[in-house]
């Protein structure tokens, strides 16, 4: 099983014989055993690179997750996960690290006096390996491939805006009406303009309009404040202003598509005992956040 995640993640034979210290015949061979014993072909082979099949992935998925926590599970049983020590370098947007990741830091340093942890705050997807990157915070669709990732938390997209700005206009009652508003628009991929909304078997698309584009999150928040119209954001980005009802959403009996939240490694890096601690810390805050 090991052997298969560290061929995925490398993309070579060579590369993960190289890395598991053993000839490439043999991680072959472990390969195809693997394959014969599931019955199931796991990989594609190019003359450039391995690529898992739709099954492979699936078992890569869950192969990865076994032995983190295998790891995790030795780790506790032998004390160490309390005595993590030395750098944590994490990257991630702006404001969801301002709102969902620094406020929690003093917890997470409480259990861990002698790590040391530097947040890298940057609305761009940097590359992980140039900038020495732990693990990366990101929302959304992931559109490498080659990235090793694991999906910690998902968030609702909402329509909202200040209760002035809707007692001004007046609330809409269906998708359609949101055409006659003013949209401050998020203007990144899985933002944009056209949107499709769920109710039970119906469907509508809405394709919304603004004055305002905005490529930063910190920029869509302070429009919405501002009274320059509404937004269709994740729950995520607006959490204190929701709970405060500093800001109200409004169709809340129409879903549109949730968005993901990914803990996102450096290719060909296991992820350490430190990164691991973080990941779940933070996907355990997020849970109980959405509990609450």
């Amino acid at each position: 099983m090991q052997a298969f995640v560290v061929v995925v993640e490398r993309g070579s034979f060579s590369a993960a014989a190289r890395l598991l210290h053993v000839g490439q015949p043999a991680v072959s061979k472990m390969i195809a055993q693997l394959e014969d014993h599931l019955g199931v072909q796991l990989l594609l082979r190019s003359t450039h690179r391995l690529t898992p099949t739709e099954a492979g992935q699936g078992f890569y998925e869950r192969a990865k997750r076994s032995l983190e926590e295998a790891d995790e599970a030795e780790l506790a049983a032998r004390g160490a996960a309390a005595n993590l020590t030395g750098r944590l370098r994490i990257c991630a947007a702006v404001t969801f690290a301002r709102l969902h990741v620094i406020p929690h830091l003093p917890v997470f340093l409480g259990e861990h006096p002698d790590l040391d942890v530097e947040v890298v705050l940057d609305d761009r997807n940097v590359d992980l390996i140039e900038a020495g990157i732990d693990v990366a915070l990101r929302m959304g669709t992931l559109t490498d491939p080659l990235l090793v990732a694991r999906k910690i938390g998902q968030s609702r997209r909402v329509v909202l805006s200040t209760p002035s700005y809707f007692s001004k206009t007046g609330a809409p009652v269906v998708p359609g009406d949101l055409v006659k508003h003013q949209a401050v628009i998020y203007d990144v991929p899985g933002g944009g303009s056209d949107w499709t909304f769920r109710k039970g078997n119906t469907e509508v698309a809405v394709t919304v309009k603004g004055r305002v584009r905005v490529t930063a999150a910190e920029g869509v928040r302070e429009a919405v404040f501002a009274g320059l119209g509404f937004a269709i954001a994740s729950e995520w980005m607006f959490a204190p202003e929701l709970a405060a009802s500093v800001v109200q959403p409004v169709l809340s009996d129409w879903t549109l598509p949730a968005i993901d939240l990914w803990a996102v490694f450096p290719t060909g890096r296991r992820a350490s005992a430190k990164i691991r601690a973080f990941v779940s810390f933070i996907e355990s805050q997020l849970k109980d956040t959405a509990d609450s």
